[in-house]
């Protein structure tokens, strides 16, 4: 018998659940070992239950008496020294006590398993990374060619005027001149590669004009499309055609 403490039953239960003696003792083998680590996994109750059983069956390490080995080389070599008549000796071994190392040692293996089984399962399995999708290589485009015009008038005596066309900003700005009456505007026309004048705007009195354009006017504005000026009513013409004659052109060319 043992002189060790009892262990004692878990809170509630009037006898111990052999169960957790048997996991801590490494007697229990196949399902029934796996039900046990599961139980282990999932009752707190009965995870200490298995742990002070393998406290408890610790202590027996401090009880084990040391055994000495048998002394089996004297015993020979008193056989080899006896007269030829002697009685031969029969060697027996000494009868060693049961060993109690290997249950130890297999309560030991058990809650290892137990804390490993219980790593995996708590460990959060890494997310692969999502794959990034293949950037294709940036396309780059050659910036369009500033265009420009003089628009020379058709009457000598008059200053001629300058146009420049900004491709990025969709813009074309005219630099001052006086074409027409003060009592008249001058109104500017694109006259692409058809014939068929196209109005951009009406210009400044006084100053430089700067003149947004349409989309499709952007599409007109090439080398080589001629740019006029016409004599319009005040505000432009008001049939979306020249009604006045032209007083100053210049076709359109790059820088």
């Amino acid at each position: 018998m043992s002189d060790l403490p009892p262990v004692d039953p878990p809170h509630g239960e009037e006898t111990p659940d052999m169960a957790a003696a048997e996991l801590a003792l490494g007697l229990l083998e196949g399902e029934e070992r796996a039900a046990a680590i599961r139980r282990v996994l999932a009752e707190p109750g009965f995870a200490r239950s298995v742990e002070r059983w393998r406290d408890h069956l610790a202590q027996l390490f401090d009880l084990w008496p040391a055994v000495e080995a048998p002394d089996l080389f004297d015993r020979i070599e008193r056989s080899l020294d006896r007269a030829p008549d002697a009685p031969v000796a029969v060697l027996t071994p000494t009868p060693r006590p049961p060993s109690k190392l290997w249950p130890a040692l297999a309560g030991v293996s058990s809650l290892v398993a137990a804390v490993l089984l219980v790593v995996l399962i708590a460990r959060p399995v890494p997310v692969p990374p999502a794959p990034q999708p293949r950037q294709s290589a940036p396309v780059v485009t050659a910036p369009a060619p500033t265009l420009v015009a003089s628009i020379d008038p058709t009457e000598a005596g008059s200053a001629p005027a300058t146009a420049v066309f900004d491709a990025q900003a969709g813009a074309i700005r005219v630099t001052q001149a006086k074409l027409v009456a003060a009592d008249r505007s001058a109104e500017l026309w694109v006259i692409p590669a058809d014939g068929t004048p196209h109005s951009l705007g009406v210009l400044r009195e006084r100053g430089s004009t700067a003149l947004t354009l349409s989309p499709e006017n952007r599409a007109r504005i090439a080398a080589g499309a001629v740019l006029a000026v016409t004599v319009e009513p005040i505000g432009g013409s008001p049939t979306g055609l020249p009604t006045g004659p032209v007083v100053a052109k210049g076709a359109l060319a790059p820088v």
